[in-house]
C-alpha cells in the first residue's frame, strides 16, 4: 500500500527551490550593483548597523521660500581640481557626503556615477569625503567608478560649515542645491536612484 504522505518531501523540494529561486532573483540585482562578494554592501542590506552614522533614507524637501542662502564652498578636491562654491551659481549641484568604509555608501555610488552621467553638462556632482586619505578615497573611486570630484573633509571644517544650511545628520547624506546654490533636498542614509533623480528633476524645472 502506497503511503499517502510519500509524495510531500517532493513538493516540499519544489516549493523550497522555488522560494530559492526568487529570492536569488531579488538580491541579485543589488548585488551586481556593487560588484559580488562586497561584505560592507552586504552588511548594510542586513541592517546591522555598524561602521556607519545609519540613516533611514528620508527624505526632507525644501520650499524655495524656506531655503537658507547659498552653501559656500571652498576646496581642493582629490585630483587637485579647485572646488568653488562661487561656479556653482546657474547650475543645480549635488553633493554627497561619504566615506570608502561606509556600506549603504558603497551600495548608492553607482546610482551617483549613473545620474552623474544621465545629467552631464546640466548638473554638478561633488563628493565629500568625511574620514578618508587619499589613497583609500581614491580606490573607492576607481572601484566604482566615480569621474566626479571629491574632497576630504577629515577635519570636519565643511561639515561644521553646513550646521547653518541643514543637519547632515548621517553618512551617507546626499545634499541637492538649487540654481541658486540653495539646498532644495536632503536624503539621509543611501540615496535610492529614483528618489535622487526625482528631486534633480525638480531642481532644474524651478526658475531661478
Amino acid at each position: 500500500m502506497t503511503d499517502p504522505t510519500s509524495s510531500q518531501p517532493s513538493r516540499l523540494g519544489r516549493r523550497t527551490f522555488l522560494r530559492a529561486a526568487m529570492l536569488a532573483a531579488a538580491v541579485v540585482p543589488l548585488a551586481a550593483c556593487v560588484g559580488e562578494e562586497d561584505p560592507l554592501a552586504k552588511q548594510a542590506r542586513e541592517g546591522n548597523n555598524k561602521n556607519y552614522i545609519a540613516g533611514d533614507g528620508s527624505v526632507q524637501e525644501y520650499d524655495p521660500k524656506s531655503r537658507t542662502e547659498p552653501v559656500v564652498i571652498s576646496a581642493t578636491a582629490y585630483d587637485g581640481s579647485t572646488i568653488d562654491s562661487a561656479k556653482f551659481a546657474g547650475q543645480v549641484t549635488v553633493l554627497n557626503f561619504w566615506y570608502a568604509a561606509c556600506a549603504p555608501c558603497r551600495i548608492e555610488a553607482p546610482h551617483m556615477v549613473e545620474l552623474s552621467d544621465e545629467f552631464k553638462d546640466k548638473v554638478g556632482f561633488i563628493g565629500i569625503n568625511v574620514r578618508d586619505e587619499k589613497d583609500a578615497a581614491e580606490a573607492f573611486e576607481r572601484t566604482f567608478g566615480v569621474k566626479y570630484p571629491s574632497v576630504q573633509d577629515t577635519q570636519g571644517a565643511i561639515q561644521l560649515a553646513m550646521t547653518k544650511y541643514v543637519p547632515l545628520q548621517a553618512v551617507p547624506t546626499t545634499l541637492v542645491l538649487d540654481r541658486q546654490g540653495r539646498v532644495s533636498a536632503r536624503i539621509l542614509g543611501a540615496a535610492e536612484k529614483t528618489t535622487l533623480k526625482a528631486l534633480i528633476n525638480t531642481a532644474l524645472t524651478e526658475s531661478l
